[in-house]
């Protein structure tokens, strides 16, 4: 399984404080380490915006099997033939996974059609917890319930997506609020998740169980799980 982990930070050169404590060689990267972590057969590219063809080539995305995208700032830097490509590929049966912000990424929106607005704040104290509400589903295979993420930016209904095929996580706040934080969807031939967790001042990506996860997505949106 060839698997491509991509991210809009420049490697790191855009992070800063905390962020760039936590991610050094760049969100990419340490998403990247995970899935080699948990999936140690597969082959990881990282790659990123800065590079030439936003870093996704058709030839790099022609033998790829799964393509896990976290963005943040730079989603209307992503040129449109970069869409169209990937689009192209996830209908044709590469696997998505849309971590964190990348609700709101051109690739996702486009193969939402739907504008993927939510509710969001930030630097609140507020504690995240993941409940499987789909323990069956192979994405939630071997991970507690709930998940005790600690301090994270806050997610919050209403998301305008189309009704998932699947939803295995609804996460909740200390704050009151909820949402829909692991969500499968079928494009043609394609299979998507998005799993919301991944604000890049917190350590979300050190979590064991967000790394289970992260592994189960991988294998499940590559349609071996």
């Amino acid at each position: 399984m060839h698997v491509i982990v991509w991210s809009d930070d420049n490697r790191g050169a855009a992070l800063a404080g905390r962020a760039a404590a936590l991610h050094p060689a760049g969100v990419a990267a340490s998403v990247g380490a995970v899935v080699r972590e948990q999936l140690p057969a597969v082959l990881v590219t990282v790659a990123g915006l800065h590079e030439p063809s936003d870093g996704l080539p058709d030839e790099l995305l022609e033998y790829a099997d799964v393509l896990v995208w976290w963005g943040h700032e730079a989603h209307e830097q992503v040129a449109e033939a970069t869409v169209d490509r990937v689009e192209r590929r996830v209908r044709g049966g590469l696997g998505l996974v849309a971590l964190h912000s990348a609700h709101y990424s051109k690739v996702f929106r486009r193969l939402m059609r739907a504008s993927c607005d939510l509710q969001w704040r930030e630097d609140t104290g507020d504690q995240e917890l993941i409940w499987a509400v789909d323990p069956e589903h192979p994405i939630a295979a071997g991970v507690e319930s709930p998940i005790r993420l600690g301090q994270h930016e806050v997610y919050a209904e209403p998301f305008r997506i189309p009704q998932p095929q699947a939803l295995v996580f609804i996460s909740s706040f200390t704050g009151g609020e909820v949402f829909r934080s692991g969500c499968c969807f079928y494009r043609d031939l394609g299979r998507i998740f998005y799993f919301s967790p991944g604000h890049e001042t917190n350590p979300v990506y050190e979590h064991p169980q967000i790394r289970r996860v992260l592994g189960n997505a991988v294998a499940w949106v590559a349609g071996t799980s």
